[in-house]
């Protein structure tokens, strides 16, 4: 077990580090594996690396890549083992692990061909006598000296301790959360070829990846609960040499970050006084004004009375900066006193940017504000950063070309052209196979299935066609779910926009839960553009409100601006959550979570406010949440 002499701690099993930035994290792996491999070729020996198809390792892949085009490292006597892949799936093909190492890092780098070894999804009769042979391949190279991972390869809860590779059975939630790579649930193997728990285990490092918040949960599992093989990580704890590496948005339900007066002293900032009065407050079933000193003194927080109390005063202070944050004019309200409001009043109207990494996160995570926002009204611009192209149904494409086709007549089109096009489209959707990209062609009609929904939703809310945006960032659009990375046509495209613009107001979704990534890449396009132009005049008048998408909202305590919302606003939300109507029903992509994104909204919004009515505020239909950004 891991042992530590820092009290704050000592609730966790394994050693755990927490970078600000991923890139910081990378570059402490490169560093290691550079050392490493100088004292493997000293004796003679060759570095023998296991390597996790998984975009949580994209950031070591980058710094590998970007070591050996500076001459800082070479892989000629580096050894690559692939963890896993789907089965049965030919290696070509674009969830293929094989091509995503090899796409990623492989091709990159300088090493030889006879030193990657890849798990081969083909189908075979000889599966046992197959994977024997793998693990032959790693005797036979020294064994494993590394792992780089975000998981236990493909193991799933249940997998034995003493597990070898082998061919394992996916389970539905593996197969729900693999959807958005196959382009439907249905399209996901059934099976795959994996890595064994103890083969992981013998390795003599391990370098375990996560990011976002969406990793929190697990990481806690992992480094403070107990050893299970229903949680396969936690069979790290039994492994004497395991790095967690970790950002801040992973490491929030850790007792050291989510609780830390529980476990040393602290400093009393007023972040945490809030937040440790919000704990309480739930922990008791209390609303904030009766909290009594025994109470704080009884849970572990006598600290906090002792050196800002008493309770009542610490009581009044939290009390009144949730109040100030609450706010029905998200633009600022005008003619009044705003030194406690969360939204200056002036300039008035303001001219606003809602920047939405897909066509629908808008409505979806700010659909209140941004009504609000309009019926106010100021001057609102959309900027939809993506297409949100892979997310649309070929069924949804077939329909469309239906009624052109059908209705060609009334708009004087050529009946041929219209049926000719229907045709061939319909042959080249039953043509593809199940996880392959669209052709071109499609991905421009869903495109524009995608627009036309979006311009829906606009016009509803009371915004003109004119101040509609599709950035179409270029890092998207390569047809599969794998995304290039950012690049500076991204960003220059979003600096125009702004530049244009010239917004008081910059709405973003600061959202990093996303499962699939996108969202944490439109926000970075945002904020290196943001940091571009923050010397010109305009920007120094410019406020940047982050929202959450539908994947996990704000920590109340985070929360600088609440907008509340009525029973009837809810009812607009989710109208203009309807106008995109080819994610509705069933979406495409859902995550973990298969219920529609409407239904995840409401809950999300009214569950914010029953947190802020137990806390002793009015009680609201629902509440957004909303944090200011600090460049």
């Amino acid at each position: 077990m891991f042992l530590t002499s820092d009290f704050s701690k000592r609730y966790e099993k394994l050693p755990v580090k927490i970078f600000s930035e991923q890139s910081e994290a990378a570059k402490v792996i490169v560093r290691d594996v550079a050392v490493q491999l100088k004292k493997k070729t000293s004796e003679g020996k060759k570095l023998v690396l296991a390597l996790a198809a998984s975009s949580a390792c994209l950031p070591v892949y980058e710094e590998f890549i970007a070591a050996v085009k500076q001459k800082k490292l070479s892989f000629k006597n580096i050894v690559v083992f692939g963890m896993d892949d789907y089965y049965p799936l030919d290696k070509n093909e674009l969830q293929s692990h094989y091509r995503f190492l090899k796409e990623c890092l492989l091709d990159d780098v300088d090493i030889p061909a006879k030193n990657i070894h890849f798990i081969d999804s083909s189908k075979r009769d000889n599966m046992e006598e197959y994977c024997q042979g793998f693990e032959k391949q790693i005797e036979d190279a020294g064994g494993l000296d590394m792992v780089i991972t975000s998981n236990m390869a493909m193991n799933e809860p249940g997998s034995p301790y003493n597990s070898r590779t082998r061919k394992i059975n996916l389970n539905y939630t593996t197969r729900v959360s693999a959807a958005s790579e196959f382009f439907g649930v249905d399209d996901v193997p059934y099976y795959a070829i994996t890595m064994g728990i103890a083969t992981i285990l013998e390795a003599r490092k391990i370098y375990y990846l996560a990011w976002g918040e969406g990793s929190a949960p697990k990481i806690k599992n992992i480094v403070q609960g107990d050893v299970t093989k229903m949680v396969p990580a936690s069979y790290l704890q039994e492994h004497g040499n395991v790095h967690i590496m970790i950002d801040k948005a992973a490491s929030v339900n850790l007792t050291r970050i989510e609780t830390p007066w529980l476990t040393d002293k602290v400093e009393w900032t007023p972040y945490l006084i809030r937040k440790s009065v919000f704990w309480l407050c739930k922990k008791l079933d209390k609303p904030i004004l009766k909290l009594t000193d025994r109470d704080y003194n009884d849970n572990g927080m006598a600290d906090l009375v002792t050196e800002k109390g008493p309770a009542s005063q610490i009581n009044i202070k939290v009390f009144n900066d949730l109040q100030h944050i609450i706010s029905g004019w998200p633009g600022g309200k005008p003619n009044t006193d705003d030194s406690t409001r969360p939204e200056r009043a002036l300039p008035y109207p303001k001219r606003v940017v809602v920047f939405s990494p897909h066509p629908d996160d808008d409505v979806i995570s700010m659909g209140g504000t941004l009504a609000r926002l309009s019926e106010h009204g100021h001057d609102i611009h959309l900027a939809y950063q993506t297409s949100g192209n892979i997310a649309v149904f070929d069924h949804d494409v077939i329909r469309y070309l239906d009624f052109i086709r059908e209705s060609a007549d009334i708009f004087d089109i050529d009946q041929k052209k219209a049926s000719k096009l229907f045709t061939d489209i319909e042959k080249q959707l039953k043509k593809k196979h199940p996880g392959q990209a669209d052709p071109l062609i499609v991905r421009r009609i869903k495109t524009y299935i995608r627009r036309g929904e979006a311009r829906s939703a606009c016009r509803y809310l009371g915004i003109p066609d004119d101040h509609v945006n599709f950035l179409s960032l270029p890092f998207y659009e390569t047809g599969g779910v794998k995304k290039k990375p950012l690049g500076k046509k991204d960003i220059e495209i979003v600096k125009e926009l702004l530049q244009r613009i010239k917004p008081h107001q910059i709405f973003a979704a600061g959202d990093l839960s996303d499962p699939h990534g996108t969202h944490r890449v439109c926000f970075q396009a945002i904020i290196q553009a943001c940091e571009e132009l923050k010397d010109e005049p305009w920007f120094k008048d410019c406020r940047l409100w982050m929202y959450r998408g539908a994947w996990q909202e704000w920590d109340v305590a985070e929360a600088e601006m609440a907008v509340p919302l009525s029973p009837e606003e809810v009812k607009i939300k989710r109208s203009a959550i309807f106008r995109h109507q080819s994610q509705k029903d069933y979406p495409l992509f859902p995550g973990s979570d298969a219920r529609e994104f409407w239904l995840r909204a409401e809950e999300r919004n009214h569950n914010t406010a029953v947190i802020f009515d137990k806390l002793g505020m009015a009680e609201y239909q629902a509440i957004e949440l909303f944090v200011k950004y600090k460049f």
